[in-house]
């Protein structure tokens, strides 16, 4: 019964979270989503910082998984679908994103471990790069695919405060699957004409 309250507490806590901002959510209209009182919201949490410790162990887990990318052939479907599970990790814990330089300041203790998921992003698509290399289906310098990585990263990572900027009066409209496309964007010029086809086919499905 304990570990289902703490689950309930943990689950509405992220869709409050995710839905208005996580510096916009106390502990009190948490309990209040599940009906608890905030006497047992305590006894599992001592405060809002171990629940967003916790979601942020959830996030950990989930996208570490994804960025654990072997050093074998990798296609270019392969990399569609790398993408596309990362943004929807990213969806799932968007209020992470949402706000990501406010949310780190506020919580110093996730900096670092922030930071090392960043080096992952970057260790990952360095690796599926290198294998496009290697199968001679992406022609680039070091120099080149070192700033594409970078590139990525960059997209992957904020991708989300910009598609929340450009829709604040329609929150419905944002669609992380046009940061997958412009990823593909990204990689495309460096290809050679047969995978840029398939990737631009690919990318019209998010358009």
């Amino acid at each position: 019964m304990k570990r289902k309250t703490r689950d309930r507490i943990l689950h509405a806590s992220l869709e409050l979270f995710n839905a208005r901002g996580e510096s916009n959510v106390t502990t009190l209209q948490i309990a209040d989503e599940i009906d608890i009182s905030p006497g047992n919201l305590y006894y599992h949490f001592k405060s809002k910082s171990d629940i967003v410790t916790e979601l942020y162990d959830w996030y950990e887990d989930q996208i570490g998984e994804l960025l654990a990318v072997p050093e074998v052939e990798i296609s270019v479907d392969d990399q569609w679908l790398f993408l596309h599970l990362l943004f929807e990790t990213i969806a799932h814990f968007r209020f992470l994103y949402q706000d990501l330089v406010n949310v780190l300041s506020r919580y110093e203790h996730l900096q670092p471990r922030f930071q090392r998921i960043i080096k992952r992003k970057y260790d990952a698509s360095q690796r599926i790069c290198d294998s496009f290399r290697k199968q001679g289906i992406l022609e680039a310098s070091d120099l080149e695919t070192e700033a594409l990585c970078h590139q990525i990263v960059l997209t992957v990572t904020y991708w989300l405060s910009f598609e929340t900027l450009s829709h604040l009066n329609d929150r419905d409209a944002v669609d992380l699957g046009r940061g997958v496309y412009q990823v593909m964007v990204l990689v495309a010029p460096y290809l050679w004409d047969e995978e840029r086809m398939v990737l631009e086919q690919m990318g019209q499905d998010y358009l």
